[in-house]
């Protein structure tokens, strides 16, 4: 009896093990390029070189700047960045990678060249922007999965302030391993600077913006595979995110529907932790919004795998409002070496490699 106790025990441990092996299989065959696409986003913080630019107000982030933004400094947020994206993309870094508060393509180019990424394709959309800061959106991609078809840099015009300067939006299309488009937007849209209620005006312009862009190429194909991401300042229950006026992201994905965008975000306003905390109150500005065809076609995603990027070391104790806040570089003006005030966002697209 002992004896058919014991043997009974060791087969199921093997049957255990097999079924274990068998899963793990299942999970390493979904190979990114192939099966499936990860996309980040990342408001990296004031990602600046320490070269004066003339043409822009980059004056703080010099050596002799009241940051006293050093070589040793601007190194080490460099590897950080650097970490992330590779954290982000666990086995393999992501395929695709949005970023923002870039200062120019010589960071960019710096990134993915003297980093841990360089051993990526990766390859860069990047465009001057009229903001007067100098910060900028970019795209970064993988070349050996994805071929870049167009792009685009959609300027934002104020009709009731014609100097004034923000990001621009930055649009670009790739062709996916099994033949499908995949059209992209990364953002950065304007600040709540003067409050949020003065400020929200400029955002709603520039969400219909790239709604009218959106809607364009909707006009063609009303199940096109569409990401829009960003800061966008706004958390998604706000009018520059859910106003037919505005972007028009609808928060309920059961209702998948052709022409329509579905804010994946949405989904997360109830976890403890957003993307950027203020004042003790966590927000999600970091965004990740798709089209009803990526919830139903042969690029597929869903809400569950849409998600904010919070591992223990990009978080620090918040002594003032308890809980934990983002580990950013400068808080005012003292440096504490961290990584961001913003937490990355991502999310995977599903490949239909069967199509018929």
């Amino acid at each position: 009896m002992f004896n058919e106790q014991k043997i009974g025990k060791i087969l199921l441990t093997i049957a255990v093990l097999f079924v274990c092996v068998i899963f793990v299989g299942c999970v390493k065959a979904q190979k990114q390029g192939n099966d499936m696409l990860r996309f980040m986003f990342y408001n990296v913080e004031n990602f600046f070189d320490t070269t004066k630019d003339p043409a822009i107000n980059d004056n703080d982030f010099l050596p002799d700047g009241s940051m006293r933004w050093t070589q040793k400094r601007y190194l080490d947020k460099r590897n950080r960045i650097a970490r992330v994206i590779t954290n982000v993309g666990e086995w393999d870094a992501p395929a695709l990678v949005g970023l923002c508060e870039i200062e120019n393509r010589g960071v960019l180019d710096d990134l993915i060249r003297n980093t841990p990424l360089s051993k990526y394709p990766y390859s860069i959309v990047h465009k001057e922007s009229p903001d007067p800061r100098g910060i900028d959106v970019a795209l970064l991609y993988r070349s050996d999965y994805l071929k870049c078809i167009a792009q685009q840099f959609i300027h934002v015009k104020f009709p009731d302030n014609s100097r004034r300067r923000t990001r621009d939006i930055l649009y670009a299309a790739f062709l996916v391993s099994n033949g499908d488009t995949l059209h992209v937007f990364v953002n950065h849209w304007p600040s709540r600077s003067g409050g949020q209620k003065q400020s929200e005006p400029g955002r709603i312009l520039t969400a219909s913006i790239v709604r009218q862009k959106v809607d364009s190429i909707f006009s063609r194909n009303s199940m096109a595979n569409i990401i829009v991401a960003g800061d966008l300042n706004d958390t998604p229950l706000d009018k520059s995110l859910t106003s037919n006026v505005a972007l028009h992201a609808l928060t309920d994905t059961s209702l998948a529907k052709p022409s329509a965008l579905f804010n994946l975000s949405a989904y997360k306003m109830n976890e403890p932790i957003g993307t950027i905390k203020y004042q003790g109150k966590w927000d999600i500005y970091d965004q990740i919004i798709v089209s009803g065809g990526l919830l139903r076609g042969d690029l597929r995603t869903d809400v569950d795998l849409c998600h904010i990027f919070k591992p223990d070391y990009l978080l620090e104790f918040d002594r003032r409002y308890m809980g934990v806040k983002p580990f950013r570089t400068y808080v005012g003006m003292n440096y504490i070496n961290g990584f961001s005030d913003h937490l990355p966002v991502y999310v995977d697209i599903m490949i239909n490699n069967d199509k018929k």
